[in-house]
């Protein structure tokens, strides 16, 4: 288990089961955990910020987990940097990092899965079958393997954030589940570690997104209620772009994330998925 200082800290960086454990006894409550899949940017430094702020102690896990990728996915490929992460994470004040293997999390002959049922079946769970049970069941194992008080995750990913909430209460977990806002680039994407991704053409086209969710928003703001309207008007600014390719918007409640017809009366979620190249893109805005 590797030791360095880290701002009058020590930061404890463990890959085995036993010596996260080991560590973890070592660390003052409440303990704040953040979950990553590590080629970490500003939007993950936001969550290890609040856990700061909020905790005695601040974990993160850094895990690419297979569980949650297709077969068609980018797995092999998904950008990966430990050495800057944990440099990084030094800066920033973590106490404790934990590096698993899929070896360890996924043992032969492992069996068990948590399935999360409704609030995992639209949006995101409808293009990406078997993704929420992944995402579901590693944090479900980072949860009993830390025991932190709290949990930090951005809103952009907003169905995981909401899915993870909705296992935690069903699950009894004792800790608090916290959403943090979107951290965005100057042009307004959502900070991502596939941004990585984009050459300087899709880079620019990217920004379409945010751009989309903000012209919806406008058009909430000015008294359109009609679910519909909103949808049409984030699919019409993605379709000009001619670098996206769509693969749905949406209108949905915010707490079922069922989509909407007619007229909003509630909180709701704008979201969408965009292709841009072999880049697959997400954002969302909530209507309050």
């Amino acid at each position: 288990m590797a030791v360095n200082q880290s701002k009058g800290r020590n930061l404890r960086v463990a890959t085995e089961l036993n010596e996260l454990r080991q560590a973890r006894c070592q660390l003052a409550n409440p303990l704040g955990l953040v979950p990553t899949m590590g080629f970490l940017h500003l939007g993950h430094l936001s969550l290890v910020e609040a856990a700061r702020r909020e905790n005695a102690s601040v974990a993160v896990s850094i895990f690419v987990n297979p569980t949650q990728f297709g077969p068609q996915e980018d797995l092999a490929t998904y950008p990966r940097d430990l050495p800057r992460d944990l440099n990084l994470l030094e800066k920033a004040g973590v106490d404790l990092v934990w590096t698993p293997t899929p070896e360890i999390m996924y043992p032969e002959g492992y069996q068990t899965w948590v399935t999360v049922e409704r609030i995992s079946q639209p949006l995101e769970g409808a293009m990406r079958p078997g993704h929420f049970r992944g995402v579901a069941t590693v944090v479900a194992k980072l949860f009993n393997a830390l025991q932190p008080q709290k949990a930090y995750f951005g809103q952009k990913d907003a169905q995981q954030a909401a899915v993870i909430r909705r296992m935690a209460l069903d699950l009894n977990f004792p800790l608090d589940i916290v959403i943090c806002p979107t951290v965005r680039e100057a042009d307004g994407l959502a900070m991502s570690s596939r941004n990585a991704y984009l050459n300087h053409e899709q880079r620019r086209a990217a920004a379409v997104l945010y751009r989309s969710l903000q012209q919806a928003q406008a058009l909430y703001d000015s008294g359109e209620r009609n679910a519909e309207a909103l949808r049409r008007v984030m699919r019409q600014i993605i379709e000009a772009e001619p670098l996206a390719k769509l693969q749905y918007v949406s209108c949905a409640d915010l707490l079922s994330l069922q989509e909407l017809e007619g007229e909003i009366s509630g909180q709701a979620l704008l979201s969408m998925a965009v292709f841009i190249g072999k880049t697959r893109l997400i954002d969302n805005l909530i209507l309050e």
